[in-house]
């Protein structure tokens, strides 16, 4: 794909769409007699992709990659180097180089993602992320802060209706437990999916209008999308309402709401009743 463009909005769409590359070719040649093996290969071919061109790019910058060894004990100093220097760094690149291996390795299935981000100590965001993109390498595209989708359309069955029907994306393996009732409170339908970015491109390309998470995640589920998201102008908070933040000593984020801005104030209500 050639020398990478210096913006780094562009560069991180740039960056997940060759690691996406990377791994489309790689599932082509394996195939899918062996899933762990190829779950296995993809998160080193995806990781050792991108953690060479960020050496490569923007060699002063730190890096939080789901990948790194001892990622999830980075708030324990002692654990290594690298989760020290990503505490005072003034930029932080929060990678998640296969998110949805499970569905990575399943013939047919196009809910698997790339994640890069950017998170910034000056960005003016409680978030602190400032560039960000989510390849959907099995779908041909690549959502970006550098060109962000369009805020999603109404759909015809809410215009028709003269209402919102609300679609929540919903994990396919591990939903919460409340979601169900959360859904019947609000009138919604849930809508299986697999990897956290496929469905947060989901709320951003407006397949669904919100996606609701409190079963346990990290930073570099979330970053990307997250970041995709606010520019494309959907909400996007814990499921109390709070600021997601990012580059945290511990990396462990566990829940998240995004949305339509017009849902959020209904979702947090149901939050507030179903999640506590």
């Amino acid at each position: 794909m050639g020398t990478p463009p210096m913006i780094d909005g562009a560069f991180a769409r740039w960056l997940a769409g060759r690691a996406g590359q990377a791994l489309v070719a790689l599932r082509a040649e394996t195939g899918f007699g062996d899933p762990g093996a190829l779950r296995s290969a993809g998160d080193k071919v995806a990781h050792d992709l991108i953690r060479t061109e960020l050496a490569r790019w923007r060699p002063g910058d730190a890096v939080l990659s789901e990948e790194d060894e001892g990622a999830r004990l980075a708030w324990a100093a002692e654990v290594n180097e690298a989760a020290v220097s990503r505490l005072t760094a003034d930029r932080v690149w929060i990678v998640d180089p296969l998110d949805g291996t499970r569905e990575f390795a399943e013939d047919g299935r196009t809910d698997w993602a790339v994640h890069v981000a950017l998170w910034s100590r000056h960005a003016p965001s409680p978030h602190g992320l400032v560039a960000g993109a989510v390849a959907l390498p099995a779908q041909h595209r690549v959502l970006a802060t550098d060109y962000p989708p369009a805020y999603p359309p109404m759909t015809v069955e809410a215009a028709t209706a003269g209402r919102r029907m609300i679609r929540l994306a919903a994990s396919r393996s591990r939903p919460p437990v409340f979601l169900t009732d959360l859904a019947e409170d609000v009138g919604a339908h849930l809508v299986p999916m697999g990897s956290a970015g496929a469905k947060i491109a989901a709320v951003v390309t407006g397949e669904v209008d919100g996606y609701i998470h409190a079963g346990g995640q990290y930073e570099w589920d979330s970053a990307a999308p997250v970041a995709v998201a606010t520019a494309t102008g959907l909400h996007a908070s814990r499921i109390d309402g709070s600021a997601l933040k990012y580059n945290e000593a511990d990396p462990r984020l566990p829940d998240l709401l995004v949305c339509r801005k017009d849902l959020a104030p209904r979702l947090l209500a149901a939050l507030q009743r179903h999640s506590g």
